[in-house]
C-alpha cells in the first residue's frame, strides 16, 4: 500500500510536499496531475509569464530534480476517476488502480465556461493553465482587437498586458463597476480610471448575448445590440471548485470539499487543501471557500503537519493581490461587512490605503503601492485592533506603534 497519494499538482500540492520533506517525511509520495506540467504558480499566467517577462522555469514551483531526489513520483496527464474509501484505492484515467494509506485532495478549481451562441469559435480563450496562457500569447499582436469578458482580477490583468502589446482592448462587465465582487467602489473607481487612461474601453452594465464569426471569432454581441469587433476573446467570469471526485466518494461537499480546522475531511485518511476546500475561518466566524494563493499554501502546510502527527489549527487572515500596470493592489481581510471606511494617504498620489472597520474594530485593509504599511496592516487585522479612525488616517502615526 502506498503511504501517501496527492491528487492535484498545483501550488498547494507542491507546498504540501515541500513542508513534509522539510519536516523529515521520508516515505515515498505519489503525485497525480491532469496537466503535462510539474506543479507551478498560477499568478504569473496573467502577468509576467503572459507578457513574456519570465519563462517557464520561473513558473514551476520546483524542478524535476527536486521530486526525483525526494522520492516523489509525478504522474502527469492523469486524472482520478473514482475514490473507493473502504478499500483505500483510487482508479486513474490510464487504467491503473492505486492504494493509499493517506490521501490528499488538492484538486483546485476550474474556470466557469460560457454557454452562449458561438462560444465554440476559435480564438475564444479562458485562462487557468500554462497552455491557456501560451495560447493567448499567440494572439497578442500589435493593433489586433482583444475583447475581455469580465472585469475581475484576471480580466483586468490580461487587459494591462494586452495594452503593453499595443492591442486595442475592450473589457465587458455585466456589473456596474470593475472588480465588484472583491473591492470597495473607491478601489474600483481607481482601477477603472487607470485602465481608461491607458486606452482600454470598459463597457459596464452589459451582458453578453453571443459571439459571431465563421471559424474564428469576429465580433462580440451584447444584449441591447452593442457589437464589438474582435480578433481574440479572453473570458474571465470566475472559477468553481473541483469537488466532483470527492462528492462521488461520499465526502461532504458544499461549494467545496468540507474540511475542519486541520484540513481533515470526514474520512480520517483523506485531507484536502486549496481552492477546492470549504473550511472554517475563525476571523469571520463562518465557513468559507477562498480562491487565494495564500490560502492554498497555508492550508497545504496544515495538511502536512496533520500527516506528520503535529496538527496545528489553520487560523489565517485571508489576503490577496493583483498587479496591473505599475499598480499593486494588496488586500487583507474580507471587507464586505464594514460600517466605516478610513482613507490613509492621497488617492491622486497613486499610493494609499483604505481601512475597513466594524464597530471600531479593524476587519480589512486595501493597499495601493504601499507594501510596507500593508505588511503591518496584516498584523493589525489579525489582532482585531480597536482603533480610532483619526489615528488610522494620520500619516504621521507609525502603524508599527499600533501592534500589540
Amino acid at each position: 500500500m502506498n503511504d501517501l497519494v496527492i491528487v492535484g499538482a498545483g501550488q498547494s500540492a507542491a507546498q504540501c510536499i515541500m513542508t513534509l520533506k522539510r519536516n523529515g517525511f521520508e516515505k515515498p509520495i505519489i503525485l497525480i496531475g491532469e496537466e503535462n506540467h510539474l506543479p507551478y504558480q498560477r499568478p504569473p499566467l496573467s502577468k509576467d509569464f503572459l507578457s513574456e517577462e519570465v519563462g517557464l522555469e520561473r513558473v514551476y514551483m520546483k524542478s524535476q530534480d527536486f521530486y526525483d531526489q525526494n522520492n516523489v513520483t509525478v504522474n502527469k496527464s492523469t486524472s482520478v476517476l473514482t475514490i473507493e474509501r473502504e478499500d483505500k484505492t483510487i482508479s486513474l484515467s490510464d487504467g491503473k488502480i492505486l492504494s493509499y494509506q493517506n490521501l490528499v485532495l488538492a484538486t483546485g478549481s476550474r474556470v466557469r465556461r460560457l454557454k452562449v451562441k458561438g462560444s465554440d469559435l476559435n480564438n475564444i480563450h479562458y485562462l487557468r493553465t500554462i497552455d491557456n496562457s501560451d495560447a493567448i500569447k499567440e494572439g497578442f499582436k500589435r493593433d489586433k482587437k482583444i475583447v475581455i469578458i469580465g472585469a475581475g482580477y484576471i480580466g483586468l490583468e490580461v487587459a494591462a498586458v494586452a495594452v503593453k502589446k499595443r492591442m486595442k482592448v475592450t473589457v465587458i462587465e455585466m456589473a456596474n463597476r470593475v472588480m465588484n465582487r472583491t473591492v470597495d467602489p473607491i478601489i474600483s473607481g481607481h482601477f477603472d480610471e487607470l485602465h481608461r487612461e491607458n486606452g482600454v474601453e470598459i463597457i459596464l452594465n452589459s451582458t453578453l448575448e453571443k459571439f459571431e464569426g465563421e471559424k474564428d471569432v469576429e465580433a462580440v454581441v451584447c444584449k441591447g445590440g452593442a457589437k464589438i469587433e474582435a480578433d481574440l476573446v479572453v473570458v474571465g467570469v470566475g472559477i468553481q471548485p473541483n469537488q466532483e471526485v470527492a462528492e462521488s466518494a461520499g465526502l461532504k461537499c458544499s461549494n467545496g470539499i468540507l474540511v475542519d480546522e486541520f484540513c481533515r475531511t470526514e474520512d480520517p485518511h483523506i485531507f484536502a487543501c486549496g481552492d477546492c476546500t470549504n473550511h472554517p475561518n475563525f476571523h469571520l466566524n463562518k465557513n468559507i471557500r477562498l480562491e487565494s494563493v495564500h490560502n492554498a499554501l497555508e492550508q497545504a502546510k496544515t495538511v502536512a503537519l496533520s500527516l506528520l502527527g503535529k496538527p496545528e489549527k489553520y487560523d489565517q487572515v485571508p489576503w490577496f493581490w493583483s498587479d496591473q500596470y505599475d499598480q499593486r493592489l494588496q488586500i487583507v481581510g474580507i471587507s464586505g461587512d464594514h460600517d466605516e471606511i478610513v482613507t490613509r494617504g492621497s488617492l491622486k498620489s497613486g499610493s494609499f490605503m483604505l481601512f475597513y472597520l466594524k464597530e471600531g474594530e479593524l476587519i480589512a485593509a486595501d493597499s495601493i503601492n504601499n507594501p510596507k504599511d500593508f505588511l503591518i496592516s496584516k498584523k493589525l487585522v489579525a489582532n482585531k485592533l480597536k482603533i480610532s479612525s483619526d489615528v488610522l488616517s494620520d500619516q504621521s502615526v507609525d502603524l508599527k506603534e499600533l501592534i500589540k
